[in-house]
């Protein structure tokens, strides 16, 4: 890490210590550390295969069956499964532990903030949970792994136990709307904040990507934490060109020297 860049950890852990509400907005880049590969970046899932782009349609999953049972095929093969949490998560829990992070508003569907100690009440999932399966006629959720079974067991496509209608995990697909609800809860906690801290997001995908624009209007610190170019790199107090677990690691150290 440069000097430049100890040097902007070192004010960005002042921050942190000072701030009266963080909130971090993490994305794909802080689960790269846990073998999950991102969307946009250089060799993201979108970047070398963008055909896969069409499985994540929700007007693809409800009209075409072989595309559901390409994506139940890519659920059962996804590392959120079988993979832990990184540094970035348990950085991330450590700064809420000591009294330093309110909220985390996540772009991920992993599960692993959770798993890496971040408080389950604390974690806005905007995008939804892997680790759920919900019926698009009836609504109803349920546990993701026993569906998962009965696709290795040999359904392609296995219709609600309940009323028989699709299922698709609680994910929120292109073409579906966000929960107002949970939406409305990043927006809250953004809106209360003095200090965001953006990690791992490109920053592009809306409408989550117009919450540092909200931050930003109510005064709050905006810092930047990205290996890639972000839309808003320029209007950022900070901007941290590292791996996500590196710096949240160091940050969470700076903030420990300086609370005692």
């Amino acid at each position: 890490m440069s000097s430049d860049q100890t040097a902007a950890i070192d004010r960005v852990a002042t921050w942190l210590t000072t701030a009266r509400q963080v909130v971090a907005l993490t994305g794909a880049g802080v689960s790269t550390g846990s073998g999950i590969p991102d969307f946009r970046g250089p060799q993201g899932l979108w970047t070398t295969q963008p055909e896969k782009e069409r499985l994540f349609s929700i007007d693809a999953y409800l009209e075409d069956p072989e595309v559901r049972r390409q994506v139940w095929q890519l659920r059962l093969d996804n590392p959120a499964f079988t993979t832990g949490p990184n540094a970035a998560h348990t950085a991330l829990a450590q700064l809420e532990r000591l009294g330093h992070l309110h909220t985390v508003v996540t772009q991920n569907i992993d599960g692993l903030h959770q798993a890496g100690g971040s408080s389950p009440d604390r974690v806005v999932e905007v995008h939804g949970t892997i680790h759920e399966v919900e019926c698009l006629t009836c609504e109803r959720r349920v546990p993701a792994r026993p569906q998962l079974d009965r696709v290795r067991a040999g359904e392609a496509d296995p219709p609600c136990e309940r009323c028989g209608g699709l299922q698709k995990t609680a994910t929120i697909s292109f073409g579906q709307s966000l929960d107002p609800a949970v939406l409305q809860r990043a927006h809250d906690a953004v809106m209360g904040a003095d200090l965001l801290l953006a990690v791992g997001s490109s920053l592009v995908v809306h409408p989550v990507a117009l919450l540092p624009r909200t931050a930003l209007e109510v005064g709050a610190r905006l810092v930047v934490v990205n290996e890639q170019p972000t839309p808003y790199d320029e209007r950022a107090a900070e901007v941290l060109r590292e791996d996500a677990g590196d710096v949240l690691t160091a940050l969470v150290e700076g903030v420990r020297q300086r609370v005692g």
